[in-house]
């Protein structure tokens, strides 16, 4: 459920007298996320997306978000474009919280993907990389190496979720710190590009959605949180097909460089470590709602362990 503060059709009737766009007709409410309330809203012409920032997405940091989709968007990436009011400000106020209205895109997620999908997910991120590579400003990314400590410290109850789980974790956060890669090539990556926040139609790439974890830092590990979240069946197994497709997709839009190449191994296991902490850390810190099963991300973490060069996830170097 993705509807947490809701709107009246009077409040909303006022809020969009502000904006210079067709009349509305009606809106309704989006269940898809799990961030921020979001609205389908219905005008004489075309569909908008109307969201409402709630209490854990900091108003402070909305402006980074908002002008980097404008940034991507007019730079020709596929994502929702902000809109501005009358008075040019694109960051409002909506019953008692901060939103933005943004254009519609056509497609839908998909539940189950091919490897074609894998290479036009890779092609469209090597696209916003790209375009990201000229935007000014940026984000440190608190969900990185620098942050993890503190994750780590609110997981130590993780043994009873599963036996040595902790000892687990503590020994690959050690690592990763000794071994982290340093001077990549960086930008502002998305950070959270799973399945439910990329559309198609058909077998091409619609749109890229939900930026509200976006930040500054290697465009490497953006590529790595792909492979964790794209390229594993039931949870476990990885594909290779999969993984080939998504790289070789990447790969035609923006090279690799070897410094790159060598450390992706290492970012997969760090990408798989993130995810395991955060999902482990709502497990054992509930807030309401269903939190996902850690393990998964334990499973493909085992995996990337054993593994010493990118020719494991199928991309083939040469000498």
């Amino acid at each position: 459920m993705a509807v947490y503060t809701q709107v009246s059709a009077a409040e909303l009737d006022a809020f969009w007298a502000d904006y210079d766009l067709p009349a509305l007709t009606g809106f309704s409410g989006i269940s898809e996320g799990t961030e921020n309330s979001n609205y389908k809203i219905e005008t004489e012409t075309q569909p908008y997306i109307l969201t409402l920032y709630e209490k854990r997405t900091r108003r402070e940091e909305l402006p980074f978000f908002l002008g980097l989709m404008q940034h991507l968007a007019q730079a020709g990436v596929s994502c929702p474009l902000p809109m501005a009011a009358r008075d040019g400000v694109v960051l409002r106020e909506l019953a008692g919280r901060p939103a933005a209205v943004t254009s519609f895109l056509p497609g839908a997620s998909l539940r189950h993907w091919l490897p074609v999908h894998c290479a036009a997910l890779g092609q469209a991120l090597g696209q916003m990389h790209n375009a990201a590579a000229s935007f000014t400003h940026t984000r440190p990314n608190a969900l990185s190496l620098s942050g993890w400590g503190e994750l780590v410290a609110g997981c130590a109850q993780a043994d009873s979720v599963q036996a040595g789980l902790q000892q687990i974790i503590i020994s690959e956060w050690t690592f990763l710190q000794q071994y982290w890669p340093r001077n990549l090539p960086a930008g502002v990556i998305h950070a959270d590009l799973f399945p439910d926040n990329v559309f198609f139609k058909g077998e091409a790439v619609s749109g890229l959605i939900d930026f509200y974890f976006a930040c500054t830092d290697f465009f490497a590990y953006d590529l790595a949180i792909c492979l964790n979240a794209w390229c594993f069946e039931d949870h476990v197994a990885f594909n290779i097909t999969k993984a080939r497709a998504l790289l070789r997709g990447y790969t035609a839009i923006r090279v690799l460089n070897e410094g790159e190449l060598a450390a992706l191994p290492l970012l997969c296991r760090g990408a798989a470590l993130r995810f395991l902490l955060t999902r482990l850390y709502d497990v054992l810190h509930p807030k309401g709602g269903v939190p996902r099963n850690p393990l998964h991300y334990l499973k493909r973490l085992q995996f990337h362990q054993q593994v010493d060069s990118v020719a494991a996830y199928g991309l083939e170097v040469s000498a």
